[in-house]
Order: structure tokens, then C-alpha cells, then sequence
């Protein structure tokens, strides 16, 4: 353990994390009623950027980017459109704790497209942890298709767009601070919006025509912009203060709170063949978490090998 953690500040940020991301889902589905989803997500990344712009000036950190980082914010940006306007789209008519079970198989994506795509190692236990968490999902999509038809495979699409977000993000994370990457990717996020709503407009997307807000719904289109804000600094900081290893199972907690925000504001509650297959889901994620640790705990002792004349058996 570093000595500079500070475990328990970055497990009550973390769990601050899991109570504010659900309110950008809240309030997606509230301005989803008389706002077309492309506009929610267009002012999703302009209130960001300028919530975040002010906290990059005062930690007086460069807005700069090299070529390469510019080009990587650029598709971190355009993934987090992708996975925000498919997550919109489906809260839209979806109750809120069963598209963010579907998105919930995102590690999984992660895991086959390292496997996949970048030839890293993925044993036959987590191939099968991946399995049955994919079949966990069907258990809540099944019958969010019968209810709702394809938009219930629109959280698929936002776990697939989120796992190529955090992708980009560890190669990017090594060169640009949090701060400053969540407010450029924010600031061209809304303006690769811009054309993507030109298009719609033209064609007559009703999703994606640029229609202003109107009365209440300003508010719940600036909520969406604000909770994304903290809710994803108070995640950036919790990583600060400790390992991803000890904050990664506190994240099944922001299901919890979604299906609890969903009954109180809509009425929403997970029948019983979703939290079977919110059950299925997070288990087979937190045994993924299992492995990761066990090993990363076998890397190190690897690592140490020749500083240790005795090591336990593989």
C-alpha cells in the first residue's frame, strides 16, 4: 500500500460517486421528456467545460495538449458521446437502474477487447466470469426488449462506447492531469455534438434536431452538465487517495442508488428477473476484481523473485 493513501477519504468519495452519477441519469430522463437527446448531451459538455475551466485555473494546471494527447482527447471525447447519447436515449423511455444494469457489463468489454485487440492475457476463469455476466444482462434485457423493443439495446452500446472511453483514458492519464482531461474532453465533446445535430436537424432525426430547451427543462439539461461534474471529480480524487483495487466493488453501490432514485422520482423498481440479473452482473464483476488482485499480487511476487529465496508454488 502507498504510503500516501488515505483509504477511508477515497472510499467516502467514492461512495459520494455512486450517489451524484445517477443524478445525471435522473436528470437525463427528466429533460428527455421535451428535449430531443442530442441536446442534452450537447449541454452536458458545455455546462462541464465551464464548471471545469475554473477548476483548472486555480489549480493553475496548462490547457496545452501535444498533437497526440489532442488527438486522443478527441476520441475519448467522441466515445463519450456515443456512450452518453445511447445511455440518454435509453433512460428516456427505460427505468434507470435497468439500462445501467445492461451498461453494467462494461469490465467485461474491457477484458475481450484487451483479449481481443491488444493480445493481452485473459485466463479461461474470467472468459467465463465474462459469460455469465453477458447472460446476466439478457436477464434484464429480455424483458426490457419485450416492454420497450430495441432501445433496451442501447445501454449495449454505451458499454461498449465507455470500456473504448476508459481505454483511451489509461493511455492518456499518464501525460495529461484529470482535471484538465475532463474539461478538454468536455469542451470538444460539445463541439463534435455540433455537426451530429446539423445532420439530424436536415434530416429530421427527431433526436437529433437542435431544438432549445424550454422553462424547467433548462434546469434539468444544466443538472445533467453539473452532476456530471462532481460527480466524476469526486471519482477522480478518490483514486488519488486510494487504489482502484479497494474503490472498484463500491461501484456496484451506484445500482443501489439508481434503483432507489428511479422508484423515488419515477416509480421505477426492478422487477424480480432484473435484480436476478443484477445479481448475476455484479457478481461476475466483482470476481473480476478478485482476479485482477490475485494477479497483480502474483506479478509482484514474480517482480521480487530474485530478492526472495523462497517463493509459493504457481
Amino acid at each position: 500500500m502507498n504510503p500516501n493513501d488515505r483509504i477511508l477519504t477515497g472510499v467516502a468519495l467514492m461512495i459520494a460517486f455512486c450517489v451524484l452519477a445517477p443524478l445525471i441519469d435522473v436528470s437525463s430522463k427528466l429533460a428527455a421528456q421535451a428535449v430531443p437527446v442530442g441536446v442534452i448531451v450537447l449541454g452536458r459538455g458545455i455546462v462541464q467545460a465551464a464548471l471545469m475551466l475554473p477548476v483548472v485555473l486555480i489549480l493553475h494546471e496548462s490547457l496545452r495538449l501535444s498533437r497526440r494527447n489532442l488527438w486522443l482527447t478527441s476520441l475519448r471525447a467522441l466515445f463519450l458521446v456515443s456512450s452518453t447519447y445511447c445511455f440518454v436515449a435509453a433512460v428516456r423511455v427505460m427505468p434507470i437502474a435497468d439500462a445501467l444494469a445492461i451498461a453494467f457489463v462494461e469490465p467485461f468489454v474491457i477484458l475481450l477487447i484487451g483479449r481481443l485487440v491488444f493480445s493481452e492475457q485473459v485466463g479461461p476463469r474470467r472468459l467465463a466470469a465474462c459469460a455469465v455476466g453477458f447472460a446476466g444482462s439478457l436477464l434484464v434485457i429480455q424483458p426490457a426488449f419485450a416492454s420497450f423493443g430495441a432501445v433496451a439495446l442501447f445501454p449495449l452500446g454505451t458499454a461498449l462506447s465507455f470500456a473504448l472511453y476508459i481505454l483511451v483514458t489509461r493511455h492518456l492519464s499518464r501525460e495529461v492531469h484529470p482535471v484538465t482531461m475532463q474539461f478538454h474532453t468536455a469542451f470538444i465533446a460539445a463541439i463534435l455534438c455540433l455537426p451530429f445535430l446539423a445532420l439530424g436537424t436536415a434530416l429530421g432525426e427527431p433526436s437529433l434536431t437542435f431544438a432549445a430547451p424550454e422553462g424547467i427543462y433548462w434546469l434539468w439539461c444544466f443538472c445533467v452538465g453539473l452532476a456530471s461534474a462532481v460527480s466524476h471529480m469526486a471519482m477522480t480524487y478518490a483514486l488519488k487517495f486510494a487504489p482502484s483495487s479497494t474503490l472498484a466493488p463500491l461501484h456496484y453501490l451506484e445500482i443501489v442508488t439508481a434503483a432507489a432514485l428511479g422508484y423515488a422520482v419515477f416509480g421505477n423498481f426492478p422487477n424480480a428477473l432484473t435484480w436476478a440479473g443484477i445479481a448475476v452482473i455484479v457478481s461476475s464483476g466483482l470476481f473480476v476484481i478478485h482476479r485482477e488482485r490475485q494477479l497483480a499480487r502474483e506479478a509482484r511476487l514474480v517482480t521480487s523473485a530474485p530478492l526472495s529465496p523462497h517463493l509459493p508454488p504457481e
